[in-house]
């Protein structure tokens, strides 16, 4: 193992098998409960959850309740291969009502960009879903595409 392959799992993060790096400047604000990691991103937020192994349920219902969160609902999903490992991307936008169902207090928020991922690991399936404004979430998709890329077995 190189000097600097040894340094980038340092700087890793890890669950359900896998590692991945967050691009720079993204700020960890660490774990939180059900969250294997949450990065802000000026006025956005990427967070990569991790429920457990068979925890969290299948790609399709996830990609489906995300589409439920904006109006309009119209997608663009795409699966590709990453490392070996099979990862089904959603880019939306319109107006996102976040979380939504009976419990949601906060009111939707238009001109809103998720771009999200399912990777399937050995483990379980890791969700990564970055959300907010639109100009934010453009500015940094190439930084996102490179967090997605950096996902690996460990």
């Amino acid at each position: 193992m190189s000097i600097l392959t040894a340094l980038l799992l340092l700087l890793a993060e890890s669950a359900a098998g896998l590692h991945w790096t967050a691009p720079a400047p993204w700020k960890s604000e660490g774990a939180r409960p059900m969250r294997a990691a949450t990065y802000t991103v000026t006025d956005a937020e990427c967070a990569v959850y991790f429920f457990g192994q068979g925890q969290g349920g299948s790609v399709q219902a996830n990609i489906d309740r995300w589409k439920s969160q904006f109006k309009p609902s119209d997608a663009k999903v795409t699966k590709v291969t990453i490392h070996g490992l099979p990862v089904t991307k959603i880019d939306i936008s319109g107006e996102y009502s976040g979380m939504g169902g009976p419990m949601a207090q906060a009111p939707s928020k238009s001109g809103y960009r998720l771009l999200g991922a399912i990777v399937e690991g050995p483990a379980g399936n890791i969700f990564i879903k970055f959300t907010g404004p639109l100009k934010t979430i453009a500015a940094n998709q190439q930084k996102f595409e490179a967090l997605l890329s950096s996902f690996a077995k460990d």
